[in-house]
């Protein structure tokens, strides 16, 4: 066949190199009966000719096997228990069969702590396993012992592994322990038991038997265990309900008890009881039952946990204590504890003796989760532990205030349009509120949102709209700043008449709202009225510096105004000191010509062959990490100012101040410097507080440059400034008459 192939290979080529012959681009044919070829198209078809069909992969000849079995066996009481952890491999794709033991009891089997899939056949225990992968298996087996005259004896099955070792622990000091099917390898004896460690064959029924001196199941210490009880509890007072948690330290003085019983009180469900040596528990007519893992340990501890209903309002509280009746000895402790505003009282009670919380053990205090109402000690003298008893006062909470503004600083620019651009600015103090409603004028939008210093997102409703109060990473124990900014278009102003203006309310309650109107100067106002009082007439000349977050605001800064005992107006900003800078480390503010602080400033910091860029926070402060030591040179770029620079030491603090740019000295510049307005006004305020403050100024760069919003930023113009103290959700509004000058 294959000869065939080549042949027919070959007349193909034959036909077609007959005409490259004749026009020369092949060497000339041979002998009638002969092909001439290449070099190259002989090698391609040798090539060919040595391809062959790829062979099939091979089968694994099993689907799945044990590798290796690590057993540990404890030997006590008439049965003897054996955790095995197997591990194997799966080879085949799919689920697959793999052999375990056989001739046993198996009790549990788990993968990963999830229950493994086991089937019987045949008198043996098959696991399913998911392949092609490894896998680790836990299984619990128990086989019964059998006592003969000087011998004790049980059977243990081996998986069908790789390899299999076992540590054996059986009672009695010094026992001569055998292995029938193993090898020994190391015996120990300690607290009247004896431990070997064997190597076993895989897939045997091995025997493992020791000398006793009993005929039937040794265990004189279980029929006269002594022990010493501790019982620490903690009693819940809820809305709905009562809890009671107990921790119980039991002391074995005598004797390896299997379990401990322990009697729980009338009327509670068992919700949870947990121990380092707890095997498992059972419940049954107001007792539950510990089993015990490691009765040899001398010290024994566990947590149960009770709930019971409970009417809401005031009640008498009755309830008993949880108790270990076979102790010698119980001492205990009870700490109550409420949640809510509740007065709690009680009867002289037998056998409780009233302590101060503060006496109460670390271990109870440590868990508790409200402040502790009572504490009482005693120790069970009789059959019955002592009764609590309690006269529950329950008081309603009143509201508070989730939240509050020490402050508010408003910036509106109008423009000759009637459009209002405003930027609201609250330093809050917050306990757990997430949003603030805010109800915008009719057609209003809000088109940003920043909390402490960081970008957020809004929420519309029909009810109005909510600002964010809270964002990831926020802490919220102090003073901070939320600010807003929304456009509302209002109608544009005539040759002359009256316009009022408002902020919307907010449904947290304001110390003061400080509030600035910015109108072209094309535009005269006076006649001010509304429920505001102008900054002028109570003694403030100043402009409204908007301070940073934490930024003292106490009576007394220069310049400012008390109101209410607490002065909010201040010509002079009072910052909290900042963080020395670290090694490392560049730190310092950013300050306008003013000494306002400049947020939003670019500072970049360059030198040894490193340079990075942040931005200043709401504060004007900065921190640059990871920089070179030596001399940094420190940069400061803000739209509208002119650059700022200076030379720096790492680990040193690097403040800046920033001049106001002209329109020569930048062609970056978003807004002109503002123009005073000199002329004759019918103004209640004097011209002196008609100069636009930086607020005014970087709101108008803003507009400019950052917001997303399109409108005609007037650049020049005069500021009217007002102030009202405690505003509580409700709007502030001031109403005033204009004229337009030519």
């Amino acid at each position: 066949m294959f000869r065939t192939f080549v042949c027919s290979l070959l007349v193909s080529l034959l036909w077609a190199a007959a005409p490259a012959a004749q026009d020369g681009g092949r060497p000339p044919a041979g002998a009638p009966g002969t092909v001439t070829l290449t070099r190259a198209d002989y090698d391609r078809l040798l090539d060919l000719a040595s391809v062959r069909p790829p062979r099939p992969g091979d089968t694994p000849p099993v689907a799945a096997a044990l590798t290796r079995a690590d057993i540990r066996v404890r030997a006590n009481g008439a049965s003897a228990r054996a955790t095995m952890r197997v591990d194997g491999e799966a080879f085949r794709p799919g689920v697959s069969k793999v052999l375990l033991i056989k001739g046993a009891t198996l009790l549990d089997a788990s993968a990963d702590a999830r229950p493994l899939p086991v089937i019987a056949e045949n008198g043996a225990h098959v696991a399913l396993v998911t392949g092609p992968s490894t896998f680790a298996a836990t299984l619990e087996v128990g086989a019964p012992i059998a006592y003969t005259p000087g011998r004790a004896s049980f059977v243990l099955p081996v998986p069908n592994s790789g390899s299999a070792t076992a540590t054996i622990d059986v009672p009695g000091e010094q026992s001569d322990v055998h292995v029938l099917g193993g090898l020994i390898l190391r015996r120990t004896s300690a607290n009247g038991r004896t431990t070997v460690d064997a190597t076993l064959t895989p897939g045997s029924q091995t025997e493992v038997w020791w000398s006793t001196h009993d005929a039937g199941p040794a265990n004189p210490a279980a029929r006269d265990v002594r022990l010493l009880a501790d019982v620490k509890s903690i009693v819940t007072i809820a809305d709905a309900d009562v809890r009671l948690v107990s921790l119980v330290n039991a002391t074995i003085v005598q004797g390896e008890p299997s379990q401990i019983e322990l009697a729980i009180p009338a009327g509670y469900e068992v919700t949870s009881v947990s121990g380092a040596s707890l095997d498992r528990s059972e419940t049954q007519n107001g007792r539950v039952t510990l089993y015990l893992s490691d009765p040899a340990s001398r010290r024994q501890q566990f947590v149960v946990s009770l709930e019971r209903p409970q009417a809401p309002g005031s009640f008498r509280l009755e309830t008993a204590l949880p108790a270990v009746p076979g102790a010698q000895r119980e001492t205990g402790e009870v700490a109550i504890e409420g949640i809510g505003t509740m007065e709690v009282s009680s009867p002289e009670m037998p056998g409780l003796r009233r302590i101060d919380v503060r006496e109460l053990g670390p271990g109870i205090a440590s868990v508790t989760r409200d402040g502790l109402l009572a504490a009482y000690r005693y120790q069970r003298t009789g059959d019955e532990p002592p009764a609590l008893t309690l006269d529950v006062r329950r008081f309603a909470d009143a509201a508070v205030l989730a939240a509050v503004a020490e402050r508010a600083v408003a910036t509106t620019l109008v423009t000759a349009e009637g459009r209002a651009l405003t930027e609201i600015t609250l330093w809050i103090r917050n306990r757990a509120q997430s949003y603030m409603k805010v109800a915008l004028p009719a057609g209003a939008s809000i088109v940003s949102v920043e909390v402490g210093g960081s970008p957020a997102a809004p929420v519309e409703s029909p009810d109005g709209s909510r600002v964010p109060l809270l964002r990831p990473g926020l802490r919220t124990d102090g003073l901070y700043a939320v600010s807003f900014a929304y456009l509302h278009a209002g109608a544009p102003f005539a040759k002359r008449g009256d316009m009022q203006m408002t902020l919307p309310p907010m449904d947290i309650p304001v110390n003061v709202v400080e509030w600035e109107l910015f109108v072209p100067d094309r535009i005269r106002a006076d006649r001010f009225d509304g429920n505001v009082v102008g900054a002028a007439l109570i003694g403030y000349g100043g402009p409204v510096a908007a301070p940073a977050a934490g930024s003292n605001t106490g009576a007394g800064a220069a310049g400012g105004v008390a109101i209410n005992g607490t002065n909010y107006l201040r010509q002079e900003l009072q910052l909290n000191s900042l963080a020395p800078a670290m090694p490392g480390q560049i730190a310092g503010r950013v300050f306008d010509a003013s000494g306002a602080p400049l947020p939003g400033v670019a500072v970049t910091v360059e030198g040894g062959g490193r340079k990075q860029q942040i931005f200043t926070a709401t504060d004007g402060s900065y921190r640059a990490s990871n920089v070179a030591s030596g001399e940094v040179t420190v940069t400061a770029a803000l739209p509208g100012f002119t650059m700022a620079q200076r030379k720096a030491q790492s680990g040193q603090q690097a403040d800046l101040t920033m001049q106001v740019g002209s329109v020569s000295e930048s062609v970056t510049v978003a807004a002109n410097s503002p123009m005073i307005d000199t002329r004759s006004s019918e103004s209640n305020f004097k011209i002196a507080n008609q100069m636009p403050s930086a607020n005014v100024q970087n709101l108008q760069r803003r507009a400019a440059g950052v917001l997303p919003v399109r409108m005609d930023v007037p650049h020049s113009g005069s500021s009217h400034r007002f102030v009202r103290p405690l505003v509580i959700d409700e709007e502030t509004v001031v109403t005033f008459r204009y004229k337009q000058i030519r």
